[in-house]
């Protein structure tokens, strides 16, 4: 049964995956994908999100995908209890998955009831598709990038930091631009979407 706890900026929403993760994790090993957050240089925002895991127990196995071996990413995606991908460009994030296999990976794992959780990029990267991304995020970041089909987990989109500055705008745009032809599950950062199997609930802090 899939369990998946999608945020846009886990730090304000951590005590909500506590209560989802329902168990004691003290000791529990997370696989910790940064990636998606190299093309903007979001050092600060990954080093304080790894304190933060740490402070709550976790062992964090860094894992990024863009530099690993294949071997490396298999085991570490297989053998942690728990995946997390971090926030950043949704584009570079998807053309480091496609090409390593990771993406593929994650998606068994996830299939066979490993809790996982997407921060923002890491959140629209199990939508069906991500072109409804280019309005906040910048393709041109994932050159070789050749499909914009994602990992096709969950059945609708994550719109990540609604109503939250400074991507107000262009979230905006993204729901007038699609939300007539998409299924759009627009969601501030004070929220998170939890899924337990086909059960899908909007909560807040």
């Amino acid at each position: 049964m899939q369990r998946i706890f999608l945020a846009s900026l886990f730090k304000d929403v951590s005590r909500l995956f506590v209560d989802f993760a329902n168990e004691n994790l003290v000791g529990k090993t997370v696989t910790f994908i940064p990636t998606a957050a190299l093309p903007d240089q979001l050092d600060f925002h990954i080093k304080y999100s790894k304190e933060l895991l740490s402070e709550m127990g976790f062992v964090v196995d860094e894992l990024e995908i863009s530099t690993a071996t294949h071997l490396d990413i298999v085991s570490k995606l297989e053998n942690n209890d728990y995946i997390y991908v971090a926030g950043g460009n949704t584009f570079f994030l998807l053309q480091e998955m496609n090409r390593t296999g990771a993406g593929n990976l994650i998606k068994m794992q996830i299939n066979a009831g490993k809790l996982f959780v997407g921060e923002s990029a890491g959140a629209i990267l199990l939508s069906p598709h991500i072109a409804y991304s280019k309005e906040t995020d910048n393709p041109l970041a994932a050159p070789q990038l050749n499909t914009y089909e994602a990992l096709n987990i969950i059945d609708f989109y994550p719109v990540p930091h609604y109503k939250n500055p400074p991507l107000q705008e262009a979230v905006d745009m993204v729901i007038s631009k699609y939300g007539a032809e998409l299924p759009l599950v627009p969601f501030s950062n004070s929220q998170a979407i939890l899924i337990i199997g086909k059960e899908m609930q909007i909560v807040s802090v």
